[in-house]
């Protein structure tokens, strides 16, 4: 990756969240302002903007109007948005690795309560397809490759559950350690 783009990438992340802050303290249906005047308060190209506005539109945090008394305006977001947003919000650095696995192993026994009440046996079959990577790992003395297999099988048991606010927490906890 180039380090214009992630200069790019983080000059968007950055108007992103001041924007953010302004939504933050209005009300929903608020408007923020046009597209060019928040462009020029983020002191960001126009391409730049763009993407911030994506970022913000794709959280659920801003809606855009074209034309005639159009602009940026604060979204009304549902409860479950408002969670997700929260836990992106949290500083992976400020999460103690241990305390987000302590948290993802609390909701192992909900998501394997759910695997064993709603998985097909296609489901099964994806577990154990899982399940006999990782005795090759142990097997092949690869731990890179056993960690990756472990992931999936988690991933996998939380894809089971039809319960969509526990996978979100689940799979978003922070400072856990991602998918390979």
């Amino acid at each position: 990756m180039s380090s214009a783009h992630t200069s790019s990438a983080s000059r968007a992340e950055q108007a992103a969240q001041r924007i953010a802050a302004l939504a933050g303290a209005a009300e929903p249906g608020a408007r923020l302002g046009t597209k060019e005047a928040l462009r020029v308060l983020c002191s960001v190209s126009v391409g730049t903007f763009n993407e911030s506005l994506r970022l913000l539109q794709a959280r659920g945090q801003v809606t855009a109007r074209p034309g005639p008394g159009g602009g940026v305006f604060v979204a009304a977001q549902s409860p479950m948005v408002r969670l997700g947003n929260s836990v992106l919000a949290l500083d992976a650095q400020e999460t103690d690795v241990a305390d987000a696995v302590r948290i993802r192993n609390a909701l192992d026994p909900l998501l394997v309560e759910d695997a064993l009440w709603h998985a097909s046996p296609a489901d099964i079959a994806g577990l154990r397809e899982q399940i006999d990577a990782m005795a090759r790992a142990v097997g092949a003395g690869d731990p890179v490759a056993f960690v990756h297999a472990n992931w999936h099988l988690h991933a996998r048991i939380a894809a089971v559950s039809p319960n969509v606010l526990l996978k979100s927490i689940y799979k978003n906890v922070p400072g856990a350690v991602d998918e390979p």
